[in-house]
């Protein structure tokens, strides 16, 4: 049986966060880049504007960038490489549907002049297309490397994450230990194409659960078994209703090896599963059933060919999960 939150709805904040975030349904996005990079930390980004076009196309939601400023090695894994605002102006131009998430910011890693002045001008070159994930950062050797004390992340995190939002506000006053101070007498321009940037926090972000309920516009968590997800989605929304009468949506990411059989069982791979596409239908489903919005694929350790698993999920998934007639090329 399907568990649907019809009341309270989700606040309508913006074309990319409406279009990704419907109450009591899930939608499909995909991580960028788009191929498969097993063997190493940086993919090659061959053909990335195709691909991104292609999923568009399908109909995927979204898709997914990061922000990953140095190789870390002991991460493992360098994303997109291309900067993340960077990337997205030139993704603005080059698609009309798709929402751009990131996921996600390090807030501590930048002023937050600068995050939110590219936020804004990207909100405004995709039509506000732009769904904003912010977080703590867990990288600890890219703290050192940029004069930033590791153990403040918190704080700076906060702090960031209040003058983000001030300055979408006209003429702003804001006092900050860290950050410098909002006089009103100036302003930050491009204001967002709506009323605000849609700031969804990533895991804990060093904060209380309390904190997110109340300052976040959603909640990026990580995979987890399905009942242990439910309860924490269930604790998550019931802790919003203290602080709004509207709901907020929750979404994860899922690494997703497609096996050629359609039938094929699932086997756990790190955050994500080794399954057939009957077998990923039917786990999207029951992400559904326990309140999940969206879930971003990674298809990093994919070994299929990508268009085909690209092609298999537009045609078997998609229609079904989005409830919508999915076109494929």
């Amino acid at each position: 049986m399907s568990v649907h939150f019809s009341q309270p709805t989700f606040e309508n904040i913006s074309r990319g966060f409406n279009t990704v975030f419907k109450t009591g349904q899930l939608s499909v996005g995909l991580v960028i880049p788009i191929e498969n990079y097993s063997n190493g930390p940086a993919p090659n980004m061959k053909n990335h504007l195709e691909k991104v076009q292609f999923i568009e196309d399908l109909g995927f939601k979204a898709l997914w960038i990061r922000d990953v400023p140095f190789n870390v090695p002991s991460f493992g894994d360098a994303g997109q490489t291309f900067d993340p605002f960077t990337y997205l102006g030139f993704l603005a131009a080059k698609t009309s549907t798709i929402a751009l998430g990131v996921s996600s910011i390090a807030l501590p890693l930048h002023h937050p002049v600068h995050v939110a002045k590219a936020a804004a001008s990207i909100d405004q070159l995709s039509e506000g297309r732009l769904i904003l994930g912010v977080a703590s950062g867990d990288r600890f050797e890219e703290y050192p490397a940029m004069g930033i004390n590791y153990e403040n992340r918190a704080e700076l995190f906060r702090e960031s994450f209040a003058y983000i939002r001030k300055t979408q506000e006209h003429f702003p006053t804001l006092e900050t230990q860290n950050y410098g101070s909002l006089s009103g007498h100036i302003d930050l321009l491009p204001k967002p194409v709506s009323q605000k940037i849609p700031l969804l926090i990533t895991g804990h972000s060093r904060q209380s659960q309390e904190w997110i309920a109340e300052h976040g516009d959603g909640w990026m968590n990580y995979p987890r078994d399905i009942y242990n997800q439910r309860i924490t989605i269930e604790k998550y929304r019931e802790q919003v209703t203290t602080y709004q009468t509207h709901s907020k949506p929750f979404m994860q990411p899922l690494y997703v090896v497609l096996n050629d059989n359609d039938n094929s069982k699932p086997t756990a791979i790190p955050l994500g599963y080794e399954l057939g596409v009957n077998y990923l239908l039917d786990h999207l489903q029951r992400l559904e059933e326990i309140g999940v919005n969206h879930v971003a694929l990674n298809l990093r350790f994919n070994s299929a060919d990508m268009q085909k698993t690209l092609e298999k999920i537009a045609q078997k998934v998609l229609p079904i999960i989005h409830k919508e007639k999915v076109s494929t090329v």
